[in-house]
């Protein structure tokens, strides 16, 4: 009498998956790659970050624009020189006639002036210089602090990404060390061709789990290396010290500090001076103008610095524009409207810090609960599997148990 026998889908796909390669593809192997400490990484990406370079350059360019700011305080000065060669004929176009005579000239000149008074316009110019200066030296040290964060990410990702491989692994040896188990239960009668099938199957998932693991491992290390200017993966060195510590401030204490220590809140504290004292400076279109001009200046008719003329000048102008076509209220009017944008930005910089650092605060609190967790969890891991095991073994268990 034969017994025909109806296996479910599951079952023949999984006998199907029997025949898979079981090979994972070899990788490569850590000890060829370079391997950088924390510090290291740090200080690498410091060194070649373009945004880092950036920021510096608008600080060179905000100092030299606050050295221009103090030059208007100095008189301007301008040195000429000139020379007229021509024949000893000439026609004279005043009275159409040839005329003889000598036509050359050299001339020489040197001529100063200085605003007198400006309505106080380089005083405010002067005042936003100097807050700009301080807005780039705030946004390049936000930016430093960025360039390190990013940094950090990368390498605990990818410190992450080369434990959650150890997993895998790990998850590849408990599958292998199943299979071996189900077929020595097989050949004592013990197990069925389900169990073995099913062993088989936990066993190419996690050889699949490793790939995967593998792949997620150098795609970080490719991440770190490029922060770090290598052009090819980086191992991170695991830091001594991961144990989490008690903060050495208090949560009030710390929110404090993220709101007036932040470079984001300097840097919209230095642009709200900046756009003050641009108002300022436009509000000086209301008020008249004073400039002293002086000069000298030499000719002769001959390349010679003896003989010749020379003169001297000194004057005193002054300007006010009665009307520009409202030119000088648009631009108050603009400069009103940015000093009070930036005044606004201020504020939400200041919440949006108080806001990061209480964020930050509970991720660490919950980052803490979770390692504890876990290490519970592992405990009770292990002694699971010790036990299903030994279930398993005595046929009191299940293969799906076990894989479970």
């Amino acid at each position: 009498m034969k017994v025909r026998v109806s296996l479910p889908r599951w079952f023949l796909i999984a006998a199907g998956l029997v025949v898979l390669p079981t090979g994972a593809a070899p990788a490569q192997q850590p000890d060829s790659l370079p391997v950088v400490t924390l510090d290291q990484a740090v200080e690498r990406s410091l060194e070649r970050s373009p945004a880092l370079a950036q920021a510096s350059q608008s600080v060179d360019n905000a100092a030299t624009g606050r050295r221009t700011a103090y030059g208007a305080f100095l008189p301007s000065l301008s040195a000429s020189s000139g020379a007229s060669l021509r024949s000893q004929d000439r026609f004279d176009p005043g009275t159409d006639r040839i005329v003889s005579g000598s036509t050359d000239s050299y001339t020489a000149g040197l001529s100063a002036s200085y605003d007198v008074f400006t309505g106080g316009k380089r005083f405010a110019d002067l005042d936003r210089s100097r807050a700009d200066l301080l807005a780039a030296e705030a946004r390049r040290e936000e930016q430093r602090f960025q360039v390190s964060l990013q940094t950090k990410q990368l390498f605990f990702t990818a410190l992450r990404q080369g434990e959650l491989l150890e997993v895998a692994r790990s998850r590849l040896r408990q599958a292998e060390e199943s299979m071996d188990m189900t077929r020595r239960q097989a050949r004592a009668g013990l197990a069925t061709a389900s169990d073995t099938l099913r062993a088989r199957l936990e066993m190419i998932n996690a050889r699949q789990a490793v790939l995967q693991a593998e792949t997620g491992t150098r795609s970080a290390r490719f991440s770190l290396g490029r922060q770090i200017g290598e052009a090819r993966p980086v191992v991170p060195m695991a830091p001594a010290g991961l144990t989490p510590m008690p903060l050495a401030l208090s949560d009030s204490a710390i929110l404090a500090l993220a709101e007036e220590g932040s470079p984001s809140v300097r840097a919209f504290q230095a642009a709200t001076g900046a756009a003050a004292a641009a108002y300022s400076s436009a509000r000086t279109g209301y008020l008249p103008t004073l400039r002293v001009s002086s000069g000298y200046n030499w000719a002769n008719e001959a390349a010679s610095f003896g003989g010749g003329s020379a003169s001297w000048s000194l004057s005193m102008s002054g300007s006010y524009p009665i009307f520009n076509g409202f030119q000088r209220e648009a631009t108050i009017a603009r400069a009103d409207e940015a000093r009070v944008v930036t005044r606004l930005q201020e504020e939400d910089a200041r919440l949006a810090a108080r806001q990061e650092a209480d964020a930050a605060l509970r991720t660490v609190a919950t980052a803490t609960a979770a390692i504890d967790i876990a290490g519970e969890a592992v405990r009770v891991a292990e002694e699971d599997l010790r036990v299903v095991r030994e279930r398993y073994r005595v046929g009191v268990a299940t293969v799906l148990d076990v894989v479970t």
